[in-house]
């Protein structure tokens, strides 16, 4: 448990400051810059503090100046702060719209255009999702999706979602696989004890729409890109 105090220690002692001086400051100026980067510096501060290693691979390939669109496996709670300080340049998410409601904390991330989404399966909210998210992608924001919706309970790949598939198709943006392991023996799902430990993330080639001929084809190449970067235990 104390690599979990720490770490939340590390937020508040962070967070609290940061929150008064970028919070005001975004409303102010419309500029959001600011605060992403204190947070960003802020969930690093406190992953190193707590023991958490995060090991990246394939970062350059990656393209520069393009919008993409982020698409992850996801075994943990760790994954989200793992993986969004190490994408280069500014990317929004979509998230679970309870987190929104979160006093302060969810005030940021309204300011940083993070994208709420329902699990009840509403088309119409769905849809209304996969608009903003094109809105971002035209400003040049990158999106990072978790593309199984959930956590997977142990580890093992889930199907995957098919709006962020949807989202591609529709854009064009370059999807760019990007594999998680390591975090699921760190912090289990149901569990908030964190353990230190390596996070390993791997950036795949980007898969361009365009060179797909259905929604399906792409969701089959970029399952196949993410399975190619896990354990042999994780892929099925």
């Amino acid at each position: 448990m104390l690599s979990s105090l720490i770490f939340v220690t590390t937020m508040v002692i962070l967070g609290i400051p940061s929150a008064v001086l970028f919070i005001p400051w975004t409303w102010i100026t419309g500029n959001v810059a600011p605060l992403y980067n204190a947070t960003q510096f802020m969930v690093r501060a406190g992953f190193w503090l707590a023991g958490i290693r995060v090991e990246t691979e394939g970062v350059e390939r990656v393209p520069p100046h393009t919008a993409c669109i982020f698409m992850a496996n996801h075994v943990s709670n760790l994954d989200p702060p793992a993986l969004i300080p190490r994408i280069p340049g500014r990317t929004s998410a979509f998230m679970k719209r309870s987190l929104m409601k979160i006093p302060i904390l969810g005030t940021g991330f309204r300011q940083g255009e993070f994208i709420a989404v329902d699990r009840t399966g509403n088309a119409a909210s769905a849809q209304q999702s996969v608009a903003a998210a094109r809105l971002l992608l035209d400003k040049g924001i990158h999106i990072t999706t978790f593309v199984e919706g959930t956590r997977s309970k142990d580890g093992r790949l889930l199907p995957f979602k098919k709006g962020p598939f949807y989202l591609a198709m529709q854009t064009g943006a370059p999807c760019i696989p990007v594999s998680i392991h390591g975090s699921e023996t760190m912090m289990a799902k149901g569990s908030l004890r964190i353990r230190p430990g390596t996070v390993h993330i791997i950036f795949h080639a980007p898969l361009y729409p365009s060179h797909f001929t259905t929604r399906e084809d792409l969701l089959h190449a970029v399952r196949a890109a993410i399975a190619s970067g896990l354990p042999e235990w994780m892929r099925t």
